[in-house]
């Protein structure tokens, strides 16, 4: 029996990431294929790296990988790690976690400060760590999207400053929708990917790595890599190529969803970002959805949260999917059934978070949930009116 393998009618993407994709970039990636040696995809790299630098506030080469975010986020770990040198995870949510999970597969020597999922990181906490010990790297997730919380990057990046330790920052769900100055910040590796606030599918990744990393990199006591060797992707970047077979057509999408940042104005988007996920938030709570967590640093890529009493997230879940096609997301991680996610990045807009917010009016009421119609739609308006 032939499978269906489309979109239903209807069919809307509120995931945190991946996320929709604007028809611009779709038809940027549906060109023609270049050949990855030819001019004109030397033209598209070297495009997209200099539109990409602004967004992430640095001066630095950009290397680009066909990756998921979790492959850089391992090539951010295996390019600086050594036999003998420590690592100090940050983790706040499931991919701290990932990250730990990433050191423990290699060998690497880590401690881990784990937050508990939904509070602000506490940078007390890593100073004395800090202070206590030697770390090769302090690892930290930007915008940790399995709980809606960002860290502090300028507190922990000034930590480090003066200090041999490196700081790594995975910013796959943050960058081009979060505020992201890594050079005056002082973060050493950022890694990035396509999917969420770049609008574009998944498949590719990418890593900003100022000159305090690349010592590091260049260093005899590194443990070994091929596909991810940093080494090799800026030999090969300094030549205006990748090291290996990139995804050319979403990096043709990439730099079409790059020009689409910059012709808005990037304080723009990240102004729009944050108003627009405040709106989120007030019109969920409104219909009694709270807020996951304790913690104040709230993202603007994504919004997390907690179902009502006697309801599942799961449940809200799959009722918006049933009825209107719509697809956000639960977890699949401990805080599966307790929490309702989603994205607010990339291409969307007003009328994105007023469909939100009237379609989860509804299937909270048809829950068992009480609501007040209408309530949602008049908190979102409220907030857009005062921001």
């Amino acid at each position: 029996m032939a499978m269906n393998t489309t979109a239903p009618q209807g069919y809307r993407l509120r995931l945190p990431g991946p996320t929709e994709v604007p028809d611009r970039v779709s038809e940027a990636i549906a060109r023609t294929t270049l050949s990855h040696r030819g001019p004109e995809f030397r033209a598209t790299l070297a495009a997209a790296e200099e539109r990409l630098q602004p967004v992430l506030g640095t001066k630095n080469r950009v290397l680009f990988y066909a990756s998921s975010g979790s492959g850089l986020m391992e090539a951010a770990l295996v390019n600086v790690a050594s036999p003998n040198g420590r690592f100090l995870i940050v983790s706040h949510g499931q991919f701290g976690e990932r990250f730990a999970n990433i050191a423990q597969t290699f060998g690497i020597l880590a401690d881990v400060i784990g937050t508990p999922w939904g509070n602000d990181i506490d940078i007390g906490a890593v100073e004395e760590r800090l202070r206590a010990a030697d770390y090769r790297a302090v690892v930290v997730v930007h915008n940790e999207s399995s709980t809606g919380i960002v860290s502090d990057l300028a507190s922990l990046g000034a930590l480090v400053r003066e200090r041999p330790t490196l700081l790594v920052v995975d910013s796959v769900s943050g960058l081009g929708g979060v505020e992201m100055r890594q050079d005056e910040w002082g973060l050493d590796i950022v890694v990035s990917a396509s999917q969420k606030a770049l609008m574009c599918p998944p498949g590719v990744a990418l890593a900003s790595i100022s000159p305090k990393a690349w010592k590091v990199i260049n260093g005899n006591d590194r443990f070994p890599a091929f596909y991810w060797d940093f080494r090799r992707a800026l030999a090969a970047a300094e030549k205006g190529e990748t090291a290996f077979t990139p995804a050319i057509g979403i990096l043709s999408g990439l730099l079409e969803a790059l020009e689409m940042i910059h012709e808005e104005g990037l304080p723009q988007v990240l102004e729009r970002h944050a108003r627009l996920s405040g709106a989120l938030r007030s019109g969920g709570s409104a219909i009694g959805l709270d807020q996951f967590g304790l913690g104040s640093r709230r993202s603007n890529t994504v919004v997390v949260f907690k179902p009502p009493p006697a309801i599942a997230g799961s449940d809200i879940v799959r009722a918006l999917y049933e009825q209107y096609r719509t697809v956000v997301a639960g977890a699949r991680n401990k805080l599966s059934g307790k929490v309702v996610r989603l994205g607010t990045m990339g291409a969307f807009g007003v009328g994105t978070i007023l469909t939100d917010v009237s379609q989860l009016e509804t299937v909270l009421a048809k829950l068992g949930h009480p609501v007040v119609p209408g309530a949602a739609v008049s908190a979102v308006q409220k907030h857009l009116v005062a921001n």
